[in-house]
């Protein structure tokens, strides 16, 4: 029979490891604590670190892009500007050049223009503006480029007090982008045409049409990014600004093949800017 003595040394021992054990993890949990300080921390800072690579090579990617697309037009003007110099220079010539100079240089504030309504985002000013006035001032911008181009303009007619509500600039450059986008893919004599769905519901459905070459299905899903253009000069930022546009205001836009050939273009909008439209 165990004495009780012995039973109290036992006990004693027991306590002892039982105290010692407790010390240990604690230690140990603190450790642990403290090396998933440091590693969040390491991570954290990480990840900043790699947010900011991330950043920079965005605005590495679009500097080089920006200058791609600004060196050839640039390139050009300062050609035709130094035939202008040459003191023998017929004056038929010295008129062409000049011509040619400055339809370089329109095309370089187009993409400066494209450059920082790209860049001004989702920063929208929402005001109710008429959607009749709207179409009228579209049409008159692209009218005379839809004649040039023997290509026939079709614009929605819109009841005088129909309005929506949002920045009425930058809808009529995304309206604007996708009509320009549907004149230079259609050959003369052809349509391109501008409806207006969606009247009565929460959303506007502005629908363009054209008739021409349609585009390629791998294209499709690219067309919306940044840069991409399947044109051999552009901007590439055209419908990026259309989706950016769209989203800015709660709405999307989508592009599809016709059966009829060419391509349809939907920009949807919601009538009273991001909400629903008032009773």
């Amino acid at each position: 029979m165990t004495s009780p003595s012995h039973e109290d040394a036992e006990l004693r021992q027991a306590f002892a490891l039982f105290s010692e054990t407790s010390e240990k993890l604690a230690g140990a949990y603190l450790e642990l604590q403290g090396q998933v300080a440091r590693l969040t921390s390491e991570l954290t800072a990480a990840n900043g670190e790699l947010a900011r690579r991330e950043r920079l090579s965005a605005l590495g990617e679009m500097a080089a892009q920006v200058a791609h697309q600004i060196r050839t037009p640039l390139a050009t003007a300062l050609l035709y500007t130094g035939h202008l110099t040459r003191p023998q220079l017929a004056d038929a010539d010295r008129i062409r050049f000049a011509e040619k100079s400055r339809a370089r240089l329109l095309y370089l504030e187009r993409l400066i223009q494209d450059m920082l309504l790209f860049v001004k985002g989702s920063r929208l000013i929402s005001q109710a503006f008429s959607l009749h006035t709207l179409m009228e001032e579209i049409g008159h911008t692209l009218e005379p480029h839809a004649a040039v181009r023997n290509v026939s303009l079709q614009l929605a007619e819109i009841p005088p007090d129909l309005t929506l509500t949002g920045d009425r600039q930058a809808i009529a450059g995304a309206l604007i982008n996708l009509l320009e986008n549907a004149l230079q893919a259609s050959s003369a004599g052809n349509q391109v045409e501008l409806k207006l769905g969606g009247v009565g519901s929460p959303f506007a459905a502005f629908e363009i049409t054209d008739s021409g070459t349609g585009i390629p299905e791998a294209a499709r899903e690219r067309l919306f990014e940044p840069f991409f253009t399947t044109r051999g000069e552009g901007s590439g930022l055209g419908l990026a600004i259309v989706r950016q546009v769209a989203e800015a205001h709660g709405g999307w836009v989508e592009c599809a093949a016709r059966n009829e050939g060419g391509s349809v273009f939907r920009l949807f909008l919601p009538f009273a800017g991001q909400g629903q439209p008032d009773a």
